[in-house]
């Protein structure tokens, strides 16, 4: 049975909603409707990836930082964001694939992953990954990976400890909570590739910044970050920090 076919039957059967605004999903829609994606807050780090907002974030922070770019601009509670939600609190690890592919196919034609050697996501503790059954990152980074040929390889960084979520800390806090929480894997390296480093959202950067640091212990690795949306400390602080985690189920 052609693919176009069984599609539009699973469709028929299961019909795709779109992730920001809930209306069914046309033929050749993806995660989005075509009016909910012209809304979207999207960001233009692919236009200068090395010197943007979120790229500044890791400035002297990360040893051979290179680039960043973000799909859209992340903002607690609004229709842009139900989509990480949707992946993060209600087990749609299919969104975080599919939006990995759309920012994958993206990053591809603008040149973004042309040097790029491995993807590595952000690895999940343990408890959350039990709760979610699955790491978000890890769904992000295979549809980047779907759409670019790249690598994904989940097992070079691990989880060493987890103090409770980020969620609603303020920048030293947050910096505090991830210091010590990553560790290399024995047998593992990266040496003298350039990492992609893949999360969902990238506020302070300090998760981002606590497991670079682990990396760039080997020699001659470069960094970059990939991210579905980007909050920054602008955004962060105007919002009132970011979202509730015990409070997403109620929206």
């Amino acid at each position: 049975m052609p693919l176009r076919l069984l599609r539009q039957l699973l469709d028929i059967a299961a019909p795709r909603l779109c992730s920001a605004c809930g209306r069914r999903l046309n033929d050749g829609e993806e995660v989005f409707c075509a009016t909910c994606m012209m809304r979207l807050p999207r960001t233009d780090f692919l236009a200068h990836p090395y010197d943007n907002e979120m790229a500044q974030t890791f400035w002297g922070r990360v040893s051979h930082f290179e680039k960043a770019y973000a799909f859209v601009y992340h903002q607690p509670h609004s229709e842009s964001a139900r989509a990480v939600y949707q992946i993060k609190y209600f087990g749609m690890a299919d969104t975080g694939i599919d939006i990995g592919e759309i920012m994958g196919r993206q990053m591809k034609a603008a040149g973004f992953t042309d040097d790029i050697d491995i993807i590595l996501p952000v690895p999940l503790a343990k408890e959350r990954k039990r709760q979610r059954g699955f790491n978000q990152s890890e769904m992000i980074a295979h549809g980047i990976s779907d759409a670019t040929g790249i690598k994904v390889a989940k097992e070079i960084v691990k989880r060493a400890s987890f103090h409770g979520s980020q969620t609603r800390r303020d920048r030293q806090d947050r910096a505090d909570n991830v210091e010590n929480a990553f560790c290399l894997a024995k047998g593992k390296h990266v040496t003298g590739k350039h990492v992609l480093i893949v999360d969902d959202i990238v506020t302070t950067g300090a998760t981002i910044v606590a497991m670079a640091k682990q990396i760039t212990q080997l020699p001659d690795v470069r960094v970059s970050v990939a991210a579905i949306g980007f909050a920054g400390e602008r955004i962060y602080e105007n919002s009132g920090h970011e979202e509730d985690e015990d409070n997403i189920f109620s929206q």
